[in-house]
């Protein structure tokens, strides 16, 4: 009776099987995880080329304020659904770092000055497991993607 009980107890076969068992959610976790990073990234790059064929757009022709509502809705457009961007314009005398209104805006004679534009689009991704306790999570799981591009026009 005790033979057949060594038997079994001392055979190798289906090890494999259990080890395997035991790798397999792991394996599978880190396997959807480098998805999820990898389509993480490509969002933000997605949103990033967005708001730079935005500017290329400010860049293509001499840039009005009363253009910002359609370089708006072209970089929307190319972020994709759901997406929001806003389009900001400022001139800044002496390269202080200090923002006046792009059209009304003055500086002193002889003051060095430089005008600028600055798309930022973002837009939400959804992860294939979303959860609130990534870091930058949403609390409904998504995470958000921004893009940023500012161009000198003057």
């Amino acid at each position: 009776m005790m033979k057949p009980f060594r038997t079994v107890w001392s055979s190798e076969r289906g090890n494999s099987a259990i080890e395997l068992a035991l790798a397999a959610p792991l394996l599978a976790s880190l396997f959807i995880g480098m998805v999820d990073i990898s389509r993480s990234v490509s969002a933000k790059l997605s949103v990033e080329q967005a708001a730079q064929r935005a500017v290329e757009n400010v860049q293509a022709r001499d840039y009005k304020t009363s253009y910002a509502s359609s370089i708006q809705s072209d970089a929307q457009a190319a972020a994709g659904a759901g997406s929001t961007a806003t389009v900001t314009a400022w001139l800044e005398c002496n390269h202080d770092g200090v923002q006046l209104d792009y059209d009304t805006g003055a500086c002193g004679t002889g003051v060095p000055y430089a005008r600028y534009v600055n798309v930022t689009i973002s837009n939400s991704f959804t992860p294939m497991f979303g959860t609130r306790f990534f870091a930058g999570a949403n609390a409904n799981g998504t995470v958000t993607v921004n893009g940023t591009a500012t161009l000198r026009v003057q």
